[in-house]
């Protein structure tokens, strides 16, 4: 039975059999028995690679935070994550340079530590209700990467021209991108900025299919 540790573009919590590309996490989310008791327990929502230094380690030991994995980079920034600053460096240094450049409140500042990043991304993820904060806009220029959804229940990956709907498993059904129309965006504000500014975001590779 697949344990309740994949994170979908809802920032939801799920349990399925599909395997993710990267892994993260939010502090200790479970319980002795391994079941997810809460949505987070730091502002640091991370994304990890699933390789680093050789290090292994039992999945969901009590006491320990919660081992959590993304279908690629675009569903973990949807969610609200990002790239750690230890295991992904280089990539955080890319992503915090260009969230910089991005966003205005870090005006002047080449490259904002890590708990002022999470310090914002927090305000924009999560509701006063815990739920996940997100916003409407016209698909004209979202850039890609960005995760938007178009109806209850689906989540699609802004790509090029196109929409792709968003599955565990990887991106399926293609849909054309109409610049007129409004959608509810799931990637939070401060990323899309800097997804628009230059910072290329990691996609799986069945967008490419």
């Amino acid at each position: 039975m697949p344990r309740q540790n994949r994170v979908t573009p809802f920032s939801e919590i799920v349990a399925t059999e599909a395997r993710g590309t990267l892994m993260g996490n939010r502090g200790c989310l479970h319980n002795d028995r391994g079941e997810i008791r809460r949505q987070y327990q730091l502002k640091r929502w991370i994304i990890c690679l699933l390789d680093f230094k050789n290090r292994h380690r039992p999945i969901m030991t009590p006491g320990h935070y919660t081992e959590l994995f993304f279908l690629d980079e675009a569903t973990a920034l949807a969610a609200g994550h990002r790239p750690c600053a230890e295991c992904q460096r280089e990539r955080f240094n890319l992503f915090r340079t260009s969230f910089a450049q991005a966003n205005p409140i870090f005006s002047g500042v080449t490259r904002p530590a890590a708990p002022s990043i999470d310090e914002v991304l927090h305000q924009e993820r999560i509701t006063t209700d815990r739920k996940q904060r997100t916003y409407r806009s016209a698909m004209a220029g979202l850039p890609n990467g960005t995760i938007v959804r178009l109806d209850d229940s689906n989540a699609y990956l802004v790509h090029e021209r196109n929409l792709l709907l968003w599955s565990p498993f990887g991106y399926e059904e293609m849909i054309r991108r109409l610049a007129s129309s409004n959608v509810t965006v799931l990637t939070p504000r401060s990323i899309v900025r800097t997804l628009a500014a230059g910072y290329e975001v990691a996609i799986h590779r069945s967008a490419f299919k």
